[in-house]
């Protein structure tokens, strides 16, 4: 039994052939789509952070709609790159949604990825501190984000303040009681997953990561799992360590699907640099008749280590589309490989 989630990047553009062609439309299908997600049957809704793009950019506001409009589901990210947050502020957010969404929330956060401009973060007014890289700092301040989302009070209280204030140090308000376990870690290297593991994070683990061996990305993909599980036994956490990872999957169903998707089917792993000195990896996508598709998808090694699959989504073709491409996966795929 597998979580299957789906993950959307938000696109929107002003081309003749997209559905989602203003921010306006991106914003009101994400909502939509999860709503239909829930009625299908799909366990997660979860939704790339990218700035200065036309793309989703600010999560909070788009996951408590979700979650005010939604009973089961798990909302989330993938991921939010913590080099552009204020720790403090987004505990308020993230409590709040939470809250919202009555304890459904699990957020993915990283260190982010090459953004759109350079050192975006310095927009946001943030700076690395001294001798300190920008990935450095986002992993500081997602350790600050995890240290205030315990709910543990800090902050010297004021003497006369507006409004009376219980005994003690203050913590932030809203506290969502268990969030702190709900928080993922979106990892591009093996030493960041099990960097992960050590501090009690959920592993996200995308399309892409570090070359780190030259073998095929799923192999690759299955050993740094398996580094973060053994990472996470030797932490001695009392839970059960989660696991997610994307997949480009298309079942080929009707014409409208081989239009779209057929020319995918004989993709391969491509080699890339993703930063000027990181040489990376990047996982093929599936596409085919839904018998082969089980067959390519059952050698996967790193999806037979998670426990959650997050499907990555085409979202400018529209929810009834995306509604349907994710329905042939949970009918015609899931269940052929033990996923349902």
């Amino acid at each position: 039994m597998k979580k299957i989630g789906f993950l959307s990047f938000g696109h929107w553009s002003n081309h003749p052939a997209y559905r989602a062609q203003t921010a306006s439309d991106t914003l009101l299908q994400s909502i939509d789509l999860a709503v239909a997600a829930e009625e299908i049957g799909l366990d997660g809704a979860y939704f790339r952070v990218h700035h200065f793009a036309s793309q989703l950019a600010s999560p909070f506001p788009l996951l408590s709609a979700i979650g005010a409009k939604t009973s089961k589901i798990e909302i989330g990210t993938g991921v939010i790159d913590m080099r552009y947050e204020n720790p403090l502020y987004m505990v308020e957010d993230a409590g709040a949604a939470d809250l919202i969404s009555e304890g459904r929330l699990q957020l993915g956060i990283s260190r982010g990825s090459p953004e759109q401009v350079i050192d975006g973060w310095r927009y946001f007014g943030y700076e690395p501190a001294e001798g300190e890289t920008d990935a450095e700092m986002g992993r500081r301040k997602a350790l600050e984000f995890l240290e205030r989302l315990k709910g543990v009070g800090f902050a010297q209280p004021n003497p006369y303040p507006m409004f009376p204030n219980p005994p003690g140090l203050l913590r932030l308000e809203p506290h969502s009681e268990g969030l702190r376990e709900r928080i993922w870690w979106g990892a591009a290297s093996n030493a960041t997953a099990v960097w992960a593991a050590e501090n009690g994070m959920y592993l996200q683990s995308s399309t892409l990561k570090y070359d780190e061996g030259g073998k095929p990305f799923h192999v690759q993909q299955a050993e740094q799992i398996r580094l973060y599980k053994d990472a996470w036994k030797k932490a001695g956490h009392d839970r059960e360590p989660r696991v997610s990872v994307s997949r480009s999957i298309f079942a080929l169903v009707n014409q409208q699907d081989r239009y779209y998707f057929g020319q995918e089917s004989d993709r391969r792993d491509k080699i890339g640099m993703i930063e000027q000195d990181k040489r990376a990896i990047f996982g093929r996508s599936y596409a085919a008749e839904p018998d082969r598709l089980i067959k390519e998808l059952a050698e996967d090694e790193a999806l037979q280590e998670a426990d959650t699959i997050l499907l990555t989504i085409p979202n400018t073709l529209g929810v009834e589309y995306n509604v349907h491409v994710l329905s042939s996966i949970l009918e015609h795929v899931a269940p052929g490989l033990g996923w349902r």
